[in-house]
């Protein structure tokens, strides 16, 4: 199994709502940006277009795939939000699962997005979301690394 399988307990799905099989042998390479983020959050809102600008330029040729967590107060809150995403989604519903990654990852604000190496479930950055707005805004030094 994956990393990234692992850590997610494959409870991911695009934006028809197919669960997608992150142990599928097209991920094998791949960096996974663990997005937590909320309609209800004014800062989110901001963010999301510059991380879709980001996600839309670079993510095929850098092998990224981005997972939107929901830290929404209900299901439709999170549809609507996720509705103008153009990535895939954990599973709303596995809300215990998403306390303890928030836990894990330290996720005491959002937005936050959070590096992953897919292949071995291992943190690359936990400062991603600093990166693009004030390190590396351009994505140059893409994938980037926690000091």
């Amino acid at each position: 199994m994956s990393g990234i399988a692992k850590l997610l307990n494959g409870r991911v799905y695009d934006k028809s709502h197919k669960e997608i099989d992150l142990n599928d042998r097209k991920y094998r390479g791949y960096i996974f940006a663990l997005y937590f983020s909320a309609d209800w959050c004014p800062p989110c809102h901001a963010f999301t277009p510059l991380l879709t600008e980001l996600y839309d330029e670079f993510g095929k040729e850098k092998r990224v795939k981005v997972i939107f967590i929901s830290a929404d107060r209900d299901d439709h809150s999170f549809k609507k939000y996720f509705r103008t995403m153009p990535w895939y989604a954990f599973d709303y519903k596995e809300r215990k699962k998403r306390e303890d990654l928030m836990t894990k990852f330290q996720v005491d604000e959002i937005p936050k997005l959070i590096l992953i190496d897919g292949d071995t479930g291992e943190i690359i950055c936990t400062n991603a979301k600093e990166q693009l707005l004030y390190l590396d805004p351009e994505g140059t030094n893409f994938p980037w690394k926690s000091k």
